[in-house]
């Protein structure tokens, strides 16, 4: 269990900013024996959760930082629920491990049925389990190591969770060698196949490129909503957007600290002038309020041709909310009042919304912990195309992770969206308050970035791209029949081997 332990804290070196990729294959593969040769399955479990718990401790160690430095709650508490929280994450490693040693007993499987479809498919399906259950949390889930790697040509076919089961295969073909040739062949093919598939353009430019500026305000946390900074930051970000024009000009998440309701009357109003005297569109952070005890963390749209009475045009409210920072879970209210965190229990914005129109592009956004939820993204994109409805053409992402400190929560959320663009085929454009701002093509890569907590303003010309790649029509459908498909050939091949036996 220390090994394994040891390993799965390894492991966070393959994910952003360590990027050491092959790291989470050959930890997977240095652990997947300790546990199938355990003694019994409840050993395989805890030798996976080890690995597990290792893994996710050191992956989200930043929460502590938002607990403590940020929401006030006493240290040891807030250690002691990070502790928890990476206990819980880890319980899906045990439950891939575990599960595969019982099969692996119960089928009477051979090693290679265990190694190379038991296992893998297990592994997949408890990364998609940790995407959703509770409302999700698949932060460093294992697919994010390989947004550059090799492997990352298979993102727009199977997503995330189908490089976390392909990633998972190779592991197992390598726990068979030396003893067996064949499984370090195939290893080798899925690798080649992965890099034969980058050169794969799914989507096609749409339109013609529009010209961004991405802001980043760098308001510190501990000031950003305290009363008297808010006229500072008012202003800061009223000045930022009236810099320069462009076509799509972005705030933040919550870059404008108040309800509308609450600005100055000429506030909005001014924007608006400045979108229709500069052709500008405009995409603000802002908290809208719907009435008492309802209100939305939203992104509002401006548009140049609707002038300065319209105000907003456009509206986006975040559909997948933080658990305990933006929506209190059932029974937990004791949890959250050890915090002090402003505007902590927000409403729930539609699963489907329509994308924002600027000039021949459409822009879909995203709202920060939105970004990890692959399938959602895509279901909106796919959503909008069966209906006929103009299809977004490039992502949005605006985040405030300043609540995080400057750890590596920051590049490992640039690596999430670098596989939202990976998976749709589309850029994504990030604006967020202390870092990372930054520009992503539809292949991943990071084309331009400011650096963190450094006020600044990242200017680009981006081309908006069409077309569907199959997990955007898939979804995670395609991996779970995978999946599903591979336990079957797992008894399949398990059986036959037992009738041969016999």
């Amino acid at each position: 269990m220390l090994l394994a332990l040891l390993a799965g804290a390894l492991n966070i070196l393959a994910f952003a900013p360590f990027g050491l990729w092959p790291l989470q294959i050959l930890t997977l593969a240095a652990v997947l024996p300790l546990a199938l040769r355990a003694s019994n399955c409840k050993r395989s479990a805890l030798i996976g959760w080890a690995y597990g718990f290792g893994w996710t401790v050191c992956g989200v160690y930043w929460l502590y930082i938002s607990m403590h430095q940020f929401g006030g709650m006493a240290a040891p508490i807030a250690a002691l629920a990070v502790i928890l929280l990476a206990l819980f994450l880890g319980s899906y490693a045990a439950l891939a491990f575990g599960l595969s040693a019982w099969l692996r007993q119960r089928w009477q499987a051979g090693p290679a049925c265990t190694a190379l479809l038991i296992f893998p498919a297990l592994w997949a399906l408890t990364e998609w389990l940790r995407g959703w259950i509770f409302t999700g949390l698949p932060w460093v889930s294992s697919g994010y190591a390989h947004t550059a790697s090799p492997l990352a040509g298979y993102a727009p076919l199977l997503g995330v969770y189908g490089l976390a089961w392909i990633s998972a295969l190779i592991a197992g073909c390598l726990t068979l060698f030396p003893n067996r040739k064949a499984p370090l062949a195939l290893a080798l093919v899925l690798l080649v196949a992965g890099l034969g598939l980058k050169t794969v353009r799914w989507t096609n430019p749409a339109g013609q490129p529009i010209t961004v500026r991405l802001l980043q305000g760098n308001v510190a946390q501990a000031m950003k909503f305290a009363p008297e900074q808010i006229g500072t930051t008012l202003a800061l970000y009223r000045d930022m957007i009236r810099a320069a024009p462009a076509d799509l000009i972005a705030t933040p998440e919550t870059a404008i600290p108040l309800f509308a309701q609450q600005l100055p009357p000429e506030y909005l109003p001014q924007l608006a002038d400045f979108a229709q005297r500069s052709g500008s569109h405009l995409a603000i952070g802002i908290p809208v309020s719907d009435g008492p005890q309802r209100y939305a963390n939203s992104v509002i749209g401006i548009a140049p041709e609707r002038g300065a009475a319209a105000a907003y045009i456009y509206r986006y409210d975040k559909h997948h909310l933080v658990p305990f920072g933006e929506f209190i879970p059932t029974g937990f209210r004791w949890f959250v009042d050890l915090m002090h965190i402003p505007l902590g229990d927000f409403s729930s914005g539609p699963v489907v919304q329509a994308p924002f129109a600027v000039k021949d592009q459409w822009l879909l956004p995203n709202i920060c912990y939105e970004d990890l939820f692959g399938e959602e993204i895509a279901g909106q994109l796919a959503a909008s195309h069966f209906a006929g409805a103009p299809v977004a053409s490039m992502l949005l992402n605006v985040s405030n992770i300043a609540w995080f400190g400057d750890t590596i929560a920051l590049p490992q959320h640039l690596q999430i969206s670098q596989m939202r663009a990976l998976e749709t085929g589309r850029p994504m454009l990030r604006a967020t308050n202390t870092g990372t701002t930054a520009t992503i093509d539809p292949q991943g890569r990071v084309t331009a970035q400011l650096q963190p907590y450094q006020r600044g303003t990242l200017t680009a010309t981006v081309q908006g791209m069409q077309g569907m790649t199959p997990y955007i029509l898939a979804g995670n459908a395609a991996i779970l029949l995978l999946a599903a498909l591979a336990l079957g050939a797992g008894w399949l091949t398990s059986r036959k081997n037992r009738c041969i036996s016999a």
